[in-house]
């Protein structure tokens, strides 16, 4: 099986522009995006579900904002909008599909760089997802999240970290939130395969970074480590263009 994370910044863009068809040869079964930048009654005004894939979909209420949907080729058991706190769930940020074999998160983490209020709220998210996770745990799920979280964990992870150790996406509070994460049994399946520097899934558009590879690497695959077994490779699509991140991919058994 294979998975697909991708945020698109603006599904009718991407569909305008056919970003979305250059990953067809990849053939995924799942293809999760993120920063949809639309609303529901936009639907067929420009996007709609890809050929082939069923769409589950969570919108904010706020127009042109946020926004994720999840593309499926094999129905899920399940699928719910949100992870049950109303605090976030209405800037459209979670999607859960649920599999016999796993249960998939594809979210949209806050960015924190615009006030102090939105540290504080990605940072609210980030602890309340955790206990959430916490508790799907404990009822023996085995859980997959992918999605922008928009921090870079590692120096290794960001073209310049010195320069940006007093940025949101870099700041130690975040990175520590990252390891506490990796301590509640969460693998970065992409460090698994790959511990090379200038691997990057993020590049800033008006200074033209991607042409330079100054980048960050914050979307990420994690698999819980009781579903590790399920994982065979993990890759960044980084030649893949349209948007200003780029794709990445997990490979299942």
């Amino acid at each position: 099986m294979r998975l697909i994370s991708w945020n698109i910044n603006g599904i009718r863009a991407a569909f305008r522009k056919g970003s979305l068809r250059s990953i067809e040869s990849l053939k995924p079964d799942i293809l999760c995006v993120q920063e949809l930048k639309a609303q529901q009654h936009q639907m067929g005004d420009g996007f709609d579900v890809p050929e082939g894939y069923t769409g589950h979909w969570s919108f904010a209420e706020r127009k042109g904002y946020s926004g994720v949907a999840t593309f499926t080729k094999n129905k899920p058991l399940s699928f719910k909008d949100g992870f049950g706190y109303d605090k976030f769930d209405t800037e459209g940020r979670t999607i859960i599909t649920e599999f016999e074999a796993f249960t998939l998160y594809n979210i949209y983490f806050p960015n924190g760089q615009s006030n102090p209020d939105r540290l504080k709220y990605k940072l609210d998210f980030y602890d309340a997802f955790l206990a959430h996770c916490a508790e799907e745990l404990q009822q023996g799920k085995k859980l997959i999240v992918c999605g922008d979280f928009n921090t870079a964990h590692k120096e290794i992870d960001l073209a310049r970290p010195k320069q940006n150790q007093k940025t949101s996406g870099f700041l130690e509070v975040e990175r520590k939130w990252i390891d506490s994460f990796v301590e509640n049994g969460f693998e970065d399946v992409f460090r698994n395969y790959n511990s090379e520097p200038d691997w990057y899934t993020y590049w800033d558009q008006k200074s033209r970074a991607r042409e330079r590879n100054v980048g960050w690497r914050i979307d990420y695959f994690f698999v819980h480590s009781s579903a590790i077994n399920l994982v065979k490779g993990a890759e960044i699509l980084n030649k893949i263009e349209g948007s200003d991140h780029c794709p990445i991919m997990l490979d299942l058994v």
